[in-house]
């Protein structure tokens, strides 16, 4: 019986030709991740265990991205530590103002995931690095410090369910409305701690980018991880990023907990609404629900292809004057580059403001918290209860096309209704 890609790389990273669903491995990490949230805690618990070196400087990623630019003392106290914790360690990849980006836009930038690699992070979007065709997966802050200090983890192999897609997608149709689409057919308890492996001819032909945002919901499914064959495209990419990478499919005789096969070709755009990422419905259900903030960004949908697809259909238009508008370029390289491209002009002569590269209203941190009774329409991850603010606001995800729309028409739209 041959490998899904989750067990080929756990054998392979622990030591074994083989390995099956719920055996228990130890095995070597290729890059331990951690946050200005995060990391904290885990560089007192490294000091606790007593370690003086982490296993590797090359191999330990420490990105300052959720409460940065600083919001308040406590977040400038957070990244202190950090940052000396990085010098002390001379810690290769750290990531400070300046040059930050958000760590999941971040990492896959600078090719530091890739085909076959083993990663553990301690923030649970960890798991978006699936695309690359990496075992990715995201673990507490003490897991972490262990593994700064030891260079290995611990795994139950997870059992694996593969997702077929099948068919053309639509105009308007994401990556984005494929993975709300999918998490409303399983529920967000649908993959719990297992491996999601997404395949067919819908996702060969989808961007990197693409992938990258459906991988990086995989853990709103309950999964413990998202992967992709990493192909001719994953090559490309990590091309770009200065890194040379082989192929890495799963054995065609591999075993799967559960399948499933959809013909996507009607899939209209999707909206999950408050308050999980399972309340999932098409765009053409949402008739009349005003809105007071839009987001665009996110380590989901802040790559340079969700700007692009923002500013397509605000290009010449204007944001309602009954909302707000936030644009989040999700690093530096993708602002420079929407720059470049006169994406930051079509934002700002829209009237959307555009923030430096954080985390920020995502998680509620800052830059667009929302006040009681508000609604925002947000291409990030989650809609849980006071996800963005006041636990009496509600958010509701969706792709940058129907995000865009939506800010010009003031309410949730189909991008056809602002664009014919």
């Amino acid at each position: 019986m041959g490998l899904n890609l989750a067990e080929k790389i756990l054998a392979s990273h622990s030591g074994k030709e083989t390995v099956r669903p719920d055996q228990f491995v130890m095995a070597k990490v290729d890059l331990v991740l951690g946050n200005d949230i995060t990391s904290p805690v885990a560089i007192k618990e490294f000091r606790r265990l007593g370690a003086k070196h982490v296993f590797n400087k090359d191999k330990i990623a420490l990105i300052c991205d959720h409460f940065t630019p600083n919001k308040d003392i406590q977040a400038a106290e957070q990244v202190k530590m950090i940052r000396q914790f990085a010098r002390e360690q001379e810690i290769t990849h750290f990531y400070d103002v300046g040059e930050m980006g958000i760590e999941h836009c971040l990492i896959p930038e600078k090719g530091l995931a890739g085909p076959g690699d083993l990663v553990i992070g301690a923030d649970s979007h960890t798991c978006t690095y699936g695309a690359l065709g990496a075992f990715a997966t995201g673990v507490g802050s003490t897991d972490m410090a262990a593994a700064m200090a030891l260079g290995k983890a611990w795994f139950r192999v997870p059992h694996t369910q593969r997702f077929n897609y099948q068919g053309q997608l639509k105009p308007y149709v994401t990556g984005k409305d494929l993975i709300i689409y999918t998490i409303g057919q399983i529920g967000v308890d649908g993959a719990r701690y297992q491996a999601m492996e997404f395949g067919g001819e819908v996702i060969e032909n989808l961007s990197v980018e693409g992938r990258l945002t459906m991988a990086n919901m995989a853990i709103e499914a309950g999964a413990k991880a998202g992967l992709f064959a990493s192909d001719d495209k994953t090559v490309e990419y990590l091309q770009k990023a200065g890194r040379k990478v082989e192929k890495l499919y799963p054995d065609l005789d591999a075993s799967y907990y559960k399948i499933y096969n959809w013909d996507v070709s009607k899939l209209e755009p999707q909206i999950a609404f408050p308050h999980l990422p399972e309340n999932a419905r098409s765009v053409r259900e949402t008739k009349g629900i005003k809105l007071d903030q839009v987001v665009v960004g996110s380590c989901t949908n802040g790559r340079i292809e969700d700007l692009r697809q923002a500013a397509e259909v605000l290009k010449g238009r204007k944001v309602n004057k009954n909302l707000r508008m936030i644009v989040i370029p999700g690093t530096q390289k993708i602002y420079l580059q929407a720059i470049a491209e006169g994406l930051i002009q079509t934002f700002i002569e829209a009237g959307a403001a555009v923030s430096t590269p954080t985390c920020g209203p995502c998680l509620g941190g800052h830059m667009g918290i929302l006040a009681s009774g508000e609604r925002s329409l947000s291409t990030t991850n989650r809609n849980f209860v006071g996800r963005m603010g006041h636990p009496n606001s509600e958010v509701y995800l969706a792709g940058p096309y129907v995000a865009a729309a939506s800010a010009v028409a003031g309410e949730i739209v189909h991008p056809e209704e602002v664009l014919s």
